[in-house]
């Protein structure tokens, strides 16, 4: 074990998060270029592209809890998240490489219809970041005590993958969305493989506990089932908003702010300004996303508790939602609104992962990593469900109102959400309290 592992130093803190950017770098290529790529090149319609974002999370709902579930009971390749991180590196990256291909790999198979390519392509692609995603965010539970070091991997998580994140839209934006393809399949294999060099898995999983006084003890892990379901369902209708802005808003800009209708053939600078317009809108979305969680949301925590800040920044999103589908007529407010949409969006990739890993049995971080995922892909199954609904609304406002009323029950739902408690070392049990761990184990 490198000493920076054992100290868990800043830079293993970043080392550590970065198989979790691969993932999030390829999801960034996805909302960026997918349903851009979809209409402009390939024809298809609001209605279609979300039946092509449905194909990933519904593989997801198995994927995420088959691979976390047998994670945790396996070791090969010198590890039992390693393998699966490998392998969906390396298939997400094809699948990204393959998206300008779609009508080739089509012709070349002689297959009846276009969008069966294309659904095959986004569901193995979405699979494949699913079936790293899950891993890789065990990976930091496995790696960091219970308490405030765990937060912090979870948040510098979000600062590191949101800071490429935001490369990779602009990226999109100010170079074209096919370099971003291209140059996002060779990330996701080099920020996916490459890290896992220099860090060493532990062959028991425990759970361990930093105390107040900063002692490290092992504790009793038991799961509380009702507050990992109350936390599943506040974060599900986190997402049932996000995911309708990652797949609608390419048709919000085409039809609110350029003034075409979705189904209109849109000429090739319009397109591109379109794609540009998505880039810069996420690209902010990301940069607030990346800076909020290590410069406000970890201090915040320390203060006010994890639960409470995330809490406060879903009804600020919501906020944000709102004001945008009233007001997000023209490119800079649409810029505006996603920055304050963006802090939200640190909160959710970071902060809910932490509160989940600390009511559930350490033994099978896994499998509750994967069902805790579910309270993703349902969701995102429900948003991609909703094109031919959208489509038929005459203002297309109504994605960002959906967006809007969703996080806001959301919010309500994270105020039955109990706080876990860090335990001062004078009431941790004496047999438990002699196990104490030195750093180097």
């Amino acid at each position: 074990m490198l000493d920076m592992q054992k100290k868990l130093t800043n830079p293993f803190y970043a080392i550590m998060s970065m198989p979790a950017t691969a993932m999030g770098f390829a999801l960034c290529v996805q909302i960026a270029a997918l349903s851009w790529i979809l209409n402009t090149k390939y024809g298809l319609d609001i209605h279609e592209v979300g039946l092509v974002w449905i194909a990933g999370p519904a593989a997801g709902i198995l994927g995420q809890v088959i691979v976390g579930a047998i994670s945790d009971n396996v070791w090969f390749w010198g590890g039992r998240r390693r393998p699966f991180i490998i392998i969906g590196s390396v298939i997400a990256a094809l699948m990204i490489l393959a998206l300008p291909y779609i009508d080739v790999i089509n012709d070349s198979l002689g297959a009846p219809s276009l969008i069966g390519v294309a659904i095959t392509v986004a569901l193995t692609m979405d699979l494949a970041i699913n079936v790293s995603f899950n891993p890789t965010r065990t990976l930091i539970a496995d790696l960091t005590p219970q308490g405030e070091k765990r937060t912090k991997g979870y948040t510098l998580m979000q600062t590191v993958s949101g800071f490429f994140g935001v490369m990779a839209y602009l990226i999109g934006a100010l170079i074209n969305n096919y370099f971003l393809i291209y140059f996002g399949g060779a990330f996701v294999l080099i920020a996916g493989l490459v890290p896992l060099l220099f860090i060493e898995e532990p062959k028991e999983l425990i759970n361990i506990v930093e105390t107040k006084e900063g002692e490290k003890v092992l504790v009793n892990s038991e799961t509380n089932t009702s507050e990992f379901l109350k936390i599943c369902l506040a974060h599900s209708f986190s997402w049932v908003g996000i995911q309708t802005m990652f797949v609608y808003t390419f048709f919000y800009i085409k039809e609110v702010i350029f003034g075409y209708s979705s189904t209109a053939e849109i000429p090739n600078e319009i397109s591109n300004n379109i794609g540009m317009n998505i880039g810069i809108a996420f690209a902010i979305l990301n940069a607030v996303g990346f800076l909020g969680p290590t410069l406000l949301l970890e201090p915040l925590t320390r203060k006010i508790g994890r639960v409470k800040t995330h809490m406060f920044c879903v009804f600020l999103m919501a906020i944000g939602y709102g004001l945008l589908s009233v007001f997000g007529k023209t490119t800079i407010m649409l810029y505006v609104f996603m920055a304050i949409i963006g802090i939200g969006w640190g909160s959710i990739v970071s902060l809910p992962f932490a509160i989940m890993s600390e009511v559930v049995n350490q033994n099978k971080m896994g499998l509750f990593m994967g069902l805790f995922n579910l309270s993703v892909v349902i969701p995102q199954l429900v948003a991609s469900g909703l094109g031919s609904f959208i489509e038929s609304q005459p203002n297309k406002n109504m994605i960002f109102i959906i967006s809007a009323v969703t996080l806001a029950i959301s919010g309500v739902l994270w105020i039955l959400v109990k706080e876990q408690q860090i335990p001062d070392s004078k009431n941790v049990d004496d047999p438990l309290k002699d196990k104490i761990l030195d750093a180097s184990n």
